[in-house]
């Protein structure tokens, strides 16, 4: 007798089950997905135990008639494709027929449906897969469906789920991710005899947003096309503080997904602006035509793959990219002698207090060793040596036109704008506008570099000196030019002409530090950035560091000129406002 035997059907089911039922929060995605797809418009899920001991889903959808509540218990039973050709445009959330007898095979199962405009409906009773009643049942229009001791009949897979908060957590996640992408069916979330979640059906996602996460102001909107495609919804800004941590929910034709292929368009949307890791918030929507996607890859449906990977990628990474670098930006109306009547603030720079671009050079006094005011990043020169500064590309300001009062401390800039009062960093505010201005110039060329006349030897651990030596071409880029010594030493023969060469040391084994630390499968891109990070860092002006009027009023303007000003690229927070309105409350003027 040969080894390879049928199993039984039964057992079959149990093991399909597995793939499809991993928990009590899949029980409930499939069921409420479902009812979607039966154009429910309000649905209630109720759960005890965290989904261990019931789940009920009841809709008000389309409901079935006797012959479909029979049938749709069957394997690969289904009402949403015919032939092999309707996977190629698959608009619905469930296809394959597999959801309700694989539940019905691992629990105490009951369903009862009402067709619309019937005048009766039809209860089942399924029990570890097998039907135990079927009768004519009433209730209102829509379906019911409930999965009570789901695995009982499983004890080797019901020991392997998780404390009952734990699997109501999740549960709790899948319907809040289902309310966002369908904000025109309203939602009621029960668990353990508490309502947990309500919201009635809204006409936008920002009104569902609001629902289920109040006012958001740290939320920027994403909305663009691209060839064929649509992404738009919210993430999170670059606030002052940068980019906190969130939720990510993504959804492709209004299905939840988890795509490395947008996973990574959106951490790299964001290490254009900052290169400190982070989980931004984001909830955003691609639409694609189905025949360009494919939904038919995971068990669960929660994988897709797309025919155009590289084109998705880099529509996502655009998308928010742009979003990122918007912000209001409205002109200052306000004048010097609004400020102080009668005594200007800078008569020497005309139409500066107007937000004009200030491209002139230092006109008062000598700045620190390799300070270039934030644009000289090249090592361009103008009439007699003097730095010349080339105007800053053009941008959409993410920040409000300033005027600089002072300095505190010699480490923070004063400033006022429209809205109140400024506090800024002046070291990661320079920074910031150098590192723009040095990724902007290795577009086109490589950062001009200045040779030593006596090459440094730096001995480092053998970890960051490896991490330097397999890079060199990368530093080459930046002015660099690093080679091995033996042993655990460099050589370095040049080094960028924007960086003092005081702070070339320092820059090094900063940067030795950095790239070690980084994933050695990171492309060049990604080393080039912490490159440049770490360079503009060294070389932007220093707390403690006294600036003339001029000087701030320049890194403000230059700092207005990025697409990303609230952030260093390290993630630090560039400054610190004092609305108005801040202001007249602590003086109960409001």
């Amino acid at each position: 007798m040969g080894r390879i035997t049928r199993l039984p059907e039964d057992l079959a089911n149990q093991i399909a089950a597995g793939e499809v039922v991993e928990r009590p929060a899949s029980v409930v995605k499939e069921l409420v997905e479902n009812a979607i797809d039966a154009q429910a418009t309000r649905i209630t899920i109720t759960v005890e135990y965290g989904g261990k001991k019931l789940v009920r889903i009841e809709d008000d959808g389309i409901g079935m008639d006797p012959d479909d509540a029979r049938l749709c218990l069957e394997r690969h039973a289904t009402s949403k494709i015919k032939r092999a050709d309707d996977l190629g445009a698959i608009v619905t959330l469930g296809f394959r027929g597999e959801a309700l007898p694989s539940m019905a095979s691992v629990s105490h199962f009951r369903l009862r449906t009402r067709a619309r405009g019937s005048d009766s409906g039809t209860e089942i009773r399924v029990n570890a897969g097998i039907i135990e009643s079927v009768v004519e049942a009433g209730g209102p229009e829509g379906t019911l469906v409930e999965v009570a001791d789901v695995f009982y009949n499983l004890p080797a897979r019901r020991k392997f789920l998780k404390s009952d908060a734990a699997e109501a957590a999740q549960v709790s996640r899948f319907v809040t991710q289902l309310a966002l992408c369908y904000a025109e069916v309203g939602f009621t979330l029960i668990s353990a005899g508490r309502q947990v979640l309500s919201v009635p059906p809204v006409a936008s996602l920002s009104d569902r947003l609001y629902q289920l996460y109040g006012d958001r102001q740290d939320l920027v909107a994403v909305d663009r096309e691209f060839g064929g495609l649509r992404l738009h919804g919210f993430i999170a800004a670059l606030a002052e503080q940068g980019p906190v941590r969130g939720p990510q929910h993504v959804f492709v034709n209004r299905r939840i997904v988890k795509d490395r292929t947008i996973a990574h368009a959106i951490l790299d949307s964001y290490s254009v602006a900052t290169n400190k890791e982070r989980k931004p918030e984001v909830h955003v929507f691609l639409d694609i035509p189905p025949d360009r996607v494919d939904v038919n890859v995971h068990p669960t449906k929660a994988e897709v793959r797309f025919r155009d990977q590289s084109m998705v990628h880099e529509m996502v990474r655009r998308a928010l990219g742009d979003a990122l670098g918007k912000g209001p930006a409205p002109e200052l109306t306000l004048h010097a002698s609004d400020v102080l009547p009668g005594r200007p603030l800078q008569p020497s720079i005309p139409g500066a207090l107007q937000g004009a671009s200030f491209t002139s050079r230092w006109a008062s006094g000598a700045g620190p060793a390799g300070w270039s005011g934030g644009a000289d990043v090249v090592g361009q020169t103008g009439e007699g040596g003097a730095p010349a500064f080339a105007p800053p590309p053009p941008a959409l300001p993410a920040v409000r036109p300033m005027i600089a009062l002072g300095q505190f401390r010699d480490t923070f800039i004063i400033a006022m704008d429209d809205e109140g009062l400024c506090i800024i960093d002046q070291h990661v505010a320079h920074e910031r506008v150098l590192f723009e201005r040095i990724m902007q110039r290795l577009t086109t060329e490589n950062l001009e570099s200045q040779g030593m006349l006596v090459p440094m030897i730096l001995e480092l651990p053998a970890a960051e000196r490896n991490a330097l030596i397999s890079r060199a071409d990368a530093l080459a880029k930046f002015g660099f030019e690093v080679e091995d010594f033996g042993g655990d030493s460099i050589k370095v023969t040049a080094m960028p002409a924007l960086l003092p060469r005081d702070k070339c040391d320092a820059a090094l084994r900063a940067l030795a530090d950095d790239l070690d630390g980084l994933d050695r499968g990171l492309r060049l891109e990604d080393s080039l950035k912490q490159i440049a990070a770490t360079t503009a860092c060294h070389a932007a002006v220093k707390a403690n560091y006294p600036l003339t009027l001029e000087k701030m009023h320049h890194i403000l303007e230059e700092l207005r000129a990025t697409a990303y000003s609230t952030v260093c690229p390290h993630g630090r927070p560039v400054m610190l406002r004092i609305t108005r309105r801040e202001i007249e409350k602590n003086f109960d003027r409001i």
